[in-house]
């Protein structure tokens, strides 16, 4: 993409933004984006996942539809099981970035910086004016 490059980005072309809205508007459920965050590093069974987000099965298998259209998730049939998996690499950086840049909005420092030798816990922006 021309942003990689330093380049002012253009216009996007119009089938390419109803992908990406169709991508966010995936993104704009819970219960998905709870799904998607347990398959980060893993694949997990339609069992699995809804144990793993507390919702029940049918429920879980109706977002994994929906997600697997919207080719953010795939499939793997092993026996009768079918395991999901996120799409590729660019779904997982999506799907922790979301995540990552949500943390920032708590106070302190976010949970993925912790250990992180050089990331500091920033004073309070809202001190009190001197008189």
């Amino acid at each position: 993409m021309n942003a990689d490059r330093g380049e002012t980005p253009t216009l996007l072309q119009e089938d390419q933004v109803g992908l990406i809205v169709e991508v966010f508007r995936m993104l704009a459920d819970s219960t998905r984006v709870q799904v998607l965050w347990a398959l980060v590093d893993r694949e997990l069974s339609v069992n699995d996942l809804a144990t793993q987000v507390g919702k029940p099965g049918p429920s879980v298998s109706q977002h994994l539809a929906k997600l697997r259209m919207a080719r953010l998730v795939r499939t793997r049939r092993a026996g009768t099981t079918i395991y999901y998996s996120l799409e590729n690499e660019h779904v997982r950086q999506l799907v922790v970035d979301a995540v990552h840049n949500a943390e920032h909005a708590g106070p302190g420092v976010p949970p993925h910086h912790r250990g992180d030798g050089d990331v500091r816990h920033l004073p309070s922006q809202h001190r009190a004016v001197p008189e």
